[in-house]
């Protein structure tokens, strides 16, 4: 989790919502770290977890992340929680639970979803006043 906190931080950097992500591998290493890019990019897909998810896909050559562990700083959207879902990650961690659009347990969970031909092992709250005083500042800040 520290390293997507680093990674969420650098999304202040060009306004972008803090939100950080990366993909450890199957032996623990970090595949992948990124951070939101939708103000810097113009994109609206560029949340921290597709993009690292398309990162760490590219390192290990395919786009099965099958033994891989996705950590974020907030819930994964409904968007993000598809991608996982899709990579076949075999874990979600996250940070601060997301009341409004949280999809891996707090309005969905797509990673639990026994309808669905692949399920996640998901843990939420890790540092989650961490990672929701970051959010909130950013917010904060913006009003």
């Amino acid at each position: 989790m520290e390293s997507a906190l680093d990674e969420a931080h650098k999304a202040t950097g060009h306004d972008d919502v803090p939100v950080g992500a990366v993909v450890v591998g199957p032996d623990g290493g970090i595949l992948a770290a990124r951070h939101n890019e939708r103000e810097l990019t113009g994109d609206p897909t560029a949340h921290a977890e597709l993009l690292a998810l398309r990162d760490a896909a590219a390192v290990v050559g395919g786009w099965r992340l099958e033994g891989c562990t996705l950590v974020v700083t907030l819930e994964p959207c409904p968007m993000c929680a598809g991608a996982a879902w899709a990579s076949r990650l075999d874990a979600v961690v996250y940070g601060a639970a997301d009341p409004r659009a949280g999809s891996m347990g707090s309005l969905y969970h797509l990673g639990s979803d026994p309808r669905l031909n692949h399920e996640i092992t998901t843990v939420g709250g890790v540092r989650s006043g961490e990672c929701a005083a970051l959010l909130g500042g950013f917010f904060e800040a913006r009003r």
